[in-house]
């Protein structure tokens, strides 16, 4: 995740015009009680005053439908966020959504609000989060169940009165649930009660007759007090309440399944057509790892809506909103790379992902290339086309922008297909075993078709990565190397975002209407990226999927890839963790990876975290990137060339078993030489 290449030119593209997003005056701005309310702008919520989208997410922003979880998302152009040029956030591709993100930040704007004066759980306490008293709840009201979360501000916020409250689940909330939201004893910088938005106090003082223009809010609001009253939170109190619906498994992975099951239909069992464009032969003394690499192109179906799927394309979608194929293919390009072991031995067949904004020859990485030699795999790789080198220009565009940002997960919900039918073609018969390419010298497959097809990713091929294990037919083992998800959380917090947050600052210049820019944008990633795909990347496997084991390998104090994303994962699918996981005092949580099981010491079938420590500080505690000299060098790379944690991966990518490396210690890292 290097962006030292590109970072010129992004900034050379920020704007710098100011804009801020649409407010409201409120009912009782300057008008008292006894004056009737005056409507909001079309599409606001009136609960909490002066913020159109807040609190967010919010059923208030849905209406009714034929999905299966019987509502829309709703969004009016007159709410959206507006840029420096004064147009607002397009809202079409987010009303195509049957609901919120499983990973939505919960975001409300109450200046004034010191948290801990509140008391409210801090990301190193998660566990205060569920104590019965907690000054802010989250009750899923299928099952009653508390949720747990972290509650911040945003720290990068310089104008006090522009700060973002932000509540951020601890593990991914359930696809099609509907949860209320509850704010009670919020204290300010002096101790004293914070004061409750006074459309709020006018919903909870009585009913109001049917003419009021809040009377509808009201009886929406009626409905989220029982739901946490039955949870046992009163109504008494309370300084603001609101309830948001999770998208459905069909609402955020059914584009995608469409795609792979017609495109799967298609090829009945046989490989893609494909094209072997260069094979070059190296010498031991060239390379003592790695005997053959091979490139060429996979041909897939284009279900964008442009010839060749450029950068700029969208989904190709038809009266049903399922994408459909445009009619041509895109041609995906590959590398792979063949160890001297598989003269011998046909080798593990293994996809490899690749890092922010990059390319398919990263599979040639002298970490992977050991890894492949060490280990007898024979790893390939295409592009993320959406996020890859040749969309370095247009993600940059996107920003000054968002009514465009659908064409960036458009085009990775077409890579996933291009990875799955690259997995395809290294495991079928009359794909790469069938070439000479993929042959020794008698006719031999230098590809195991007997083993099951592995996933090998770092940074954005562990985020993007999950996404791809969830989807795919053929793998089952996969290792998330520096692994995270939900881009909404790891923006603010990594070093690689400063230049995009550069044009953010020139586009939306305004602190809160980023953070909504932001949890808007999460519920586009969700449908290309592990948060989500997280509810089924193990146990609960997606239709025409395996189930799968994951390996998340975290390196602590990670500048690029913040570590807490990690964790939220590893609690969301379940994966338990390597004790000792860090040396006593290393890090700063009062109970560290809080809800995650520990890992038994024999070797483990099943999903896991472990930690590699090679010596980096603690990265801050708020949504601040690790930046200044007190953050020492950047660990992000270290795992991955650890002998020790190559021998892990292999272990599991052959067998699904997390072997322990470590001994009775924490496991550590040797730093990477600049």
């Amino acid at each position: 995740m290097r962006l030292r290449t590109v970072v010129a030119a992004l900034v050379l593209l920020a704007a710098t015009s100011t804009t801020a997003a649409p407010v409201w005056a409120g009912p009782d701005s300057g008008a008292g009680h006894a004056t009737p309310a005056p409507s909001p702008p079309s599409g606001c919520d009136p609960i909490a005053g002066a913020e159109c989208l807040l609190p967010f997410p919010n059923d208030w922003f849905t209406t009714g439908a034929r999905t299966r979880t019987g509502l829309r998302v709703n969004l009016s152009a007159e709410a959206m966020p507006r840029n420096a040029a004064g147009a607002p956030i397009d809202p079409a591709q987010w009303n195509a959504a049957d609901g919120f993100s499983p990973g939505s930040m919960l975001l409300a704007h109450l200046p004034g609000v010191d948290l801990t004066r509140t008391g409210a759980a801090p990301v190193t306490d998660i566990g205060w989060s569920l104590r019965r008293d907690a000054p802010i709840v989250i009750v899923d009201t299928r099952t009653g169940e508390r949720w747990p979360y972290w509650a911040e501000l945003d720290a990068g916020a310089a104008d006090p009165a522009r700060r973002a409250l932000v509540i951020r689940p601890a593990k991914n909330f359930q696809e099609g649930h509907r949860y209320a939201v509850a704010l009670r004893g919020l204290k300010n910088a002096a101790g004293e009660d914070l004061p409750a938005p006074e459309t709020f106090i006018r919903l909870l003082s009585g009913e109001l007759p049917a003419g009021d223009p809040l009377a509808g809010r009201q009886h929406a609001l009626h409905r989220t007090l029982g739901d946490l009253s039955r949870a046992g939170v009163d109504a008494r109190g309370l300084q603001l309440a609101w309830d948001f619906t999770v998208a459905s498994e069909q609402g955020i992975a059914g584009p995608v399944l469409t795609m792979r099951d017609r495109a799967l239909r298609t090829l009945r069992g046989r490989s893609p057509k494909f094209t072997v464009t260069s094979v070059t032969d190296l010498a031991p003394e060239q390379d003592p790892d790695i005997a053959r690499e091979v490139s060429g192109e996979i041909l897939v179906p284009n279900y964008l809506d442009k010839p060749g799927g450029p950068p700029g394309s969208n989904l190709n979608r038809g009266p049903d909103g399922l994408p459909r194929p445009l009619g041509d293919t895109v041609k995906a390009h590959y590398q792979c790379e063949i160890p001297r072991s598989a003269f011998r031995r046909p080798a593990h067949p293994s996809l490899y992902g690749h890092g922010l904004l990059g390319k398919a020859t990263e599979v040639r990485a002298r970490n992977v290339r050991a890894m492949a030699g060490e280990h007898g795999f024979v790893f390939c790789a295409t592009k993320w086309i959406g996020m890859s080198d040749e969309d370095v220009q247009h993600v940059a565009s996107v920003f000054g922008d968002l009514s465009r940002f659908g064409t960036v997960t458009d085009r990775l919900q077409q890579s996933l297909l291009n990875f799955v039918l690259l997995g395809r073609a290294m495991i079928t018969r009359d794909g790469f075993a069938g070439h000479a390419a993929f042959q020794d010298g008698r006719g031999r497959s230098l590809i195991d078709l007997r083993a099951d097809l592995a996933y090998d990713g770092n940074s954005q091929g562990a985020i993007t990565g999950g996404a791809l294990v969830a989807v795919s037919p053929d793998v089952r083992n996969a290792v998330l190397g520096v692994p995270g998800m939900n881009y909404s959380t790891l923006l603010n917090r990594s070093v690689d975002f400063q230049p995009f947050q550069r044009l953010m600052d020139g586009a939306y210049p305004d602190r809160l209407t980023q953070q909504i820019c932001f949890a808007l944008m999460q519920m586009l990633w969700d449908r290309a990226e592990t948060d989500g795909y997280a509810q089924h990347l193990t146990d609960d496997p997606l239709a025409g999927s395996p189930r799968h084991r994951v390996l998340l390998h975290v390196a602590f104090g990670d500048h690029q890839v913040s570590t807490v994303t990690a964790e939220v994962e590893a609690r969301t699918i379940g994966a338990r963790i390597r004790q000792p996981a860090l040396a006593a005092g290393r890090g700063p949580d009062l109970a560290p990876y809080w809800g995650l099981r520990s890992m038994p010491r024999r070797p483990y079938a099943g999903s896991a975290l472990v930690v590699w420590d090679s010596g980096a500080p603690a990265p801050p505690v708020t949504n601040t990137p690790p930046l200044g000299p007190e953050y020492g060098r950047d660990p992000h790379e270290d795992p991955r060339h650890d002998p020790a944690a190559r021998v892990q991966k292999a272990h599991f990518l052959r067998d699904g078993l997390v072997v322990d490396v470590c001994g009775d210690a924490p496991c550590a890292a040797d730093p990477v030489e600049p």
